[in-house]
C-alpha cells in the first residue's frame, strides 16, 4: 500500500508523521511524505532517510493557519495532485483540512491535530476574528469533502464538528509512543514542561507564575518566538531550549513531575513520553487531557497558578504519592503504543482502499 501524506517541519505533526510512518514499516506501507511550511532542517531528512519505505517530497508552501497564505495554499494544492497522478497512491493522509476539497482520485483521511476555531475557543474565549472566514470556509469544505476524518480524541472530533459542521468520522485514533527507549536513571531533581512555549495554548504564563511558589526549579524546553513573531518571555522558568529526542529523554528521567498547563491540547503527546519515563503529571482540567488520562495524572483548573503550585508541591512533598501517580501514568501511557496507533490507521488506511 503507498500512502501520500502530507506534513509541515515546525514540531508536533512532524514528530507524528514520523513515528507513524516508522511503525507502518510493519504493516507493508510505503510512504510519500509531502512537506509544507518552513523547510526540514537536516537532522529531519537524516531522520527520513533512515526510513528505506519513505520518499520526502519537500517544498515551503505556507500552511493554511499562517498569515495570508491562501495564494500559496491553492499552488501547493496544485503540486500536490501532480504527486497523485505520478505516484499514484492508494490513499491521501492529510495532516492539514482545506485540501480534503482538491479533485483528488484516491480516497482521502483528514487529520485533525488542532484548530485556529477551536483554538480561540479555548485560548481567547470567543470566536476567531472575521479575517478568520476565510480559513473557516475552507477547513468546512475540507472536512465535508474527505472521505473519513480522525483526530487523536475524541474531544478533539467534537471540537470539529461544533466549529465546523458535520462529516464522515472514522472515530478518533489515539496517539502513540513507543516507551522501551526509556531505560535510563531517574534523578527527580526539577519539574518539567516541553511544548511551543510562545503559543497562549500552551498557558506557560500561568506556569511561570506558580513557578515562584514551587519548591523545586522548574525548566521548560521548547521555542519562546513563532513564526509570525509571537513571543514570550519567561521570569521563573529555567529556559534549556530546543532540544533532541535523546537530550528530552534526558529531562523528562530528571523531573520528578511533569506539568502541561495547556488551555488548549487536542492529545498531549509529550505528558505520554513524560509517564513513559516514570513522571508523575499535573494538567490542566480539560476534556481531552481528561479522556486521555482519566484518574491517573492530577488535574488543575487552567487559570488558577496557586493550585498549580499547590498540587506540584503536594507530589514534591510526598514520595509515596508521587510514585503512585507516576506508576498510574506509566499504566495508563503503556495502552497507546505506536503499534497499536499504526495498526488503527492501517486497518482506516483498507477501509478506504476498499
Amino acid at each position: 500500500m503507498l500512502v501520500l501524506m502530507t506534513t509541515d517541519c515546525i514540531g508536533g505533526v512532524w514528530n507524528y508523521s514520523i513515528r507513524l510512518s516508522e511503525a507502518l514499516r510493519d504493516y507493508d506501507v510505503q510512504i510519500a511524505l509531502a512537506t509544507m511550511g518552513p523547510a526540514a532542517n537536516e537532522h529531519q531528512r537524516q531522520e527520513v532517510r533512515r526510513l528505506s519505505h519513505v520518499q520526502l517530497y519537500e517544498s515551503t508552501f505556507k500552511l493554511e493557519w499562517m498569515q495570508d497564505p491562501w495564494d500559496d495554499v491553492d499552488r501547493a494544492g496544485q503540486w500536490l495532485l501532480r504527486l497523485e497522478e505520478g505516484l499514484k497512491p492508494n490513499v491521501i493522509h492529510l495532516n492539514n483540512y482545506a485540501h480534503g476539497a482538491l479533485p483528488w482520485s484516491s480516497p482521502v483521511l483528514v487529520v485533525g491535530h488542532s484548530c485556529v476555531c477551536s483554538w480561540f475557543e479555548a485560548v481567547r474565549k470567543s470566536a476567531p476574528t472575521p479575517d478568520w472566514e476565510e480559513y473557516r470556509r475552507r477547513v468546512r469544505q475540507g472536512l465535508a469533502c474527505a472521505s473519513l476524518v480522525t483526530a487523536p480524541t475524541a474531544a478533539a472530533l467534537d471540537a470539529l464538528r461544533r466549529h465546523h459542521g458535520s462529516f464522515r468520522s472514522a472515530g478518533p485514533i489515539h496517539n502513540g509512543f513507543d516507551g522501551t527507549v526509556h531505560a535510563m536513571p531517574r534523578s527527580e531533581d526539577v519539574v518539567f514542561c516541553v511544548g511551543r512555549l510562545w503559543d497562549p495554548a500552551k498557558n506557560i504564563a500561568m506556569l511561570d507564575r506558580a513557578a515562584q511558589d514551587i519548591r523545586m526549579p522548574v525548566a521548560a524546553a521548547g521555542a519562546t518566538e513563532g513564526p509570525d513573531g509571537q513571543r514570550i518571555d519567561l521570569a521563573n522558568i529555567r529556559h534549556v531550549g530546543h532540544l533532541d529526542q535523546i537530550t528530552l529523554r534526558q529531562w523528562y528521567h530528571r523531573a520528578a513531575v511533569f506539568v502541561l498547563p495547556s488551555v488548549y491540547e487536542p492529545f498531549g503527546l509529550a505528558a505520554l513520553e513524560a509517564a513513559l519515563a516514570g513522571c508523575a503529571l499535573v494538567l490542566s482540567d480539560i476534556a481531552s487531557l481528561r479522556e486521555v488520562w482519566a484518574q491517573a495524572a492530577v488535574f488543575v483548573p487552567p487559570d488558577d497558578h496557586e493550585a498549580l503550585a499547590h498540587a506540584v508541591n503536594a507530589l514534591l512533598d510526598d514520595a509515596s504519592l508521587r510514585r503512585h501517580y507516576a506508576s498510574l501514568a506509566r499504566q495508563t501511557a503503556g495502552k497507546y503504543t505506536l503499534n497499536r496507533m499504526a495498526q488503527n490507521y492501517h486497518r482506516t488506511y483498507t477501509l478506504l482502499r476498499g
